[in-house]
């Protein structure tokens, strides 16, 4: 009884303590997740889906966030935007899709919509700095591409978000 005492007490100071630990090169997070299978503590690794890490042909990230139910552009965001904005103006034969996303919660159709509101979002920032329309698309996936798997607010963070896709 005391080996199975211990036992899951390190099980759940492992969990609980370690339960976090980020892959190297990547902001991707592994959990892991204790259970009990016939007696016997196990603790198995759990990795959610790999989180997108785009960047644009300059380098630069290729993925804006959004808040919650939200299709403004965000402050901290405003110069990544601006980085794409002038590399189109120099590269006036380069296009790029805004791929519109938002996290899972809420409906098929208001989830398209709210897509489809971040990727014009940035669409038309681009164009406020010059970018030729015929150069932009905007795109919604809604909660169908999600960039995380988590049911937290984390994972929910990194799913609201447009991302440029240069073709």
């Amino acid at each position: 009884m005391k080996t199975q005492l211990f036992l899951w007490t390190c099980v759940a100071a492992f969990a609980s303590g370690c339960a976090t630990q980020p892959q190297e090169g990547a902001k991707q997070q592994v959990y892991y997740q204790a259970y009990k299978r016939q007696d016997a503590a196990v603790v198995r690794r759990v990795e959610p889906a790999p989180v997108a890490s785009v960047l644009g042909p300059m380098g630069v990230s290729g993925t804006v966030y959004f808040g919650f139910d939200q299709s403004t552009l965000q402050p901290q965001y405003l110069r990544i935007v601006e980085q794409h904005g002038e590399y189109l103006r120099q590269n006036t034969g380069r296009k790029v899709q805004l791929d519109g996303h938002t996290d899972e919660r809420g409906g098929t159709e208001y989830n398209i919509g709210l897509g489809q509101r971040r990727a014009e979002t940035v669409r038309q920032a681009l164009m406020r700095m010059g970018v030729a329309d015929t150069q932009l698309e905007a795109v919604s996936f809604g909660k169908e591409k999600p960039a995380s798997a988590l049911q937290t607010e984390e994972g929910h963070q990194l799913n609201r978000r447009v991302e440029f896709s240069y073709r």
